[in-house]
């Protein structure tokens, strides 16, 4: 709510000027917006679809990926990841994560491939590129397609190559709660490829070619031009955002250097831009429960690594399998962030949080 009164004009003009177009579906306003996006991500393309889920299905339609492949990707996510590769017919098999940065480790990815395998999605967690440079070796090594899942990235980079267009695909969420958020559901798929480009925007709006001739069977997954319009309105403030969060970020980090926290790291070479700050303690519950007392929210994520989940059951994972995956859902904390945070913000917060350890020793 913060961010949409400070731009409450720009959002409520794109809004109008939608409903005065009476143009919902497709339309300029998206053709706008993924021109802006694909600049903004240094990408030749952008699809905008009608989630972040729907941008890693598509992703992997148009790769070829189906009904029996292998999709290596991480446990410590969100299950959209790991439903994705389930909506295409795939198996998701999870590798273990970094303990520092808390992403995906190419070294697990490696001991993770089989002759089935056929395609590996890395996910940006946090906002923190993966080790790209490691994760396309193994790529290229193995001859896999690579899906960056971007979800938590937007204007992230690893290396001064932005992400999302370092594998073949790179697919975005406008969930509201992102540092690009929509006012809904909403996604894009970018990427540098003339025909992977073609074949997801056919496969994102019913593999038509004209209103009623129909070359794919595709899906009804196209970005409302309503959402695509606020985006618009909205990307011309990431930059700025984004390094807010920056700041507020480094901040946590100097100001909580010297308490018993682990604080999960960037990765080397990596602009990371912090959908989510997370510190992890074994006394992570008391912690949580101690912010929240005070009114600071903050949260976890994950609390239950994606291996462990009821609804994958059926993979024959158990407890033990991804040993960092799993103690990291034991005890990570999100503290707040988001840009419209001030520097008063964070000194209430980690000040609580180092009267919290002087309590408890």
């Amino acid at each position: 709510k913060t961010q949409y009164i400070s731009m409450k004009e720009e959002i409520d003009s794109a809004i109008s000027r939608v409903i005065g177009k009476t143009s919902f579906i497709l339309g300029d306003e998206v053709k706008t917006f993924e021109k802006d996006f694909a600049e903004f991500s240094g990408a030749k393309y952008c699809v905008g679809v009608s989630s972040g889920t729907s941008a890693l299905a598509l992703a992997l339609r148009a790769l070829g990926i189906g009904t029996g492949d292998e999709v290596i990707t991480t446990s410590l996510t969100f299950t959209a990841t790991a439903e994705a590769i389930y909506h295409v017919g795939a198996v998701p098999v999870f590798a273990d994560i970094d303990s520092t940065t808390f992403n995906i480790d190419p070294n697990s990815i490696e001991k993770a491939v089989t002759p089935r395998t056929k395609a590996l999605m890395p996910v940006h967690l946090y906002g923190n590129p993966c080790n790209m440079d490691a994760i396309m070796d193994v790529a290229k090594r193995h001859n896999l397609r690579v899906v960056e899942d971007a979800a938590q990235a937007h204007g992230a980079n690893h290396k001064g190559r932005s992400i999302g267009v370092i594998g073949d695909l790179g697919c975005f969420s406008f969930y509201p709660g992102k540092n690009l958020g929509a006012y809904g559901d909403a996604g894009a798929v970018i990427s540098n490829d003339d025909e992977l480009d073609r074949k997801v925007r056919l496969l994102r709006d019913h593999g038509r070619t004209t209103k009623y001739e129909h070359v794919e069977v595709g899906y009804g997954e196209r970005i409302d031009a309503i959402q695509a319009a606020i985006l618009d309105a909205k990307l011309k403030h990431l930059r700025g955002w984004t390094e807010r969060r920056r700041e507020w970020a480094a901040m946590y980090s100097s100001s909580l250097a010297d308490l018993p926290l682990k604080i999960v790291q960037p990765t080397e070479g990596a602009y990371a831009v912090y959908h989510i700050y997370a510190v992890c303690t074994d006394r992570r519950d008391a912690l949580l429960d101690y912010l929240n007392a005070r009114g600071i929210k903050a949260g976890i994520h994950y609390p239950i690594p994606l291996h462990l989940q009821p609804c994958y059951g059926s993979l024959g994972y158990k407890a033990g399998d991804l040993p960092n995956s799993e103690q990291a859902a034991n005890s990570e904390i999100s503290l707040p962030m988001y840009p419209e945070m001030g520097k008063q913000n964070v000194d209430e917060i980690t000040d609580a949080i180092k009267l919290f350890f002087a309590e408890v020793g």
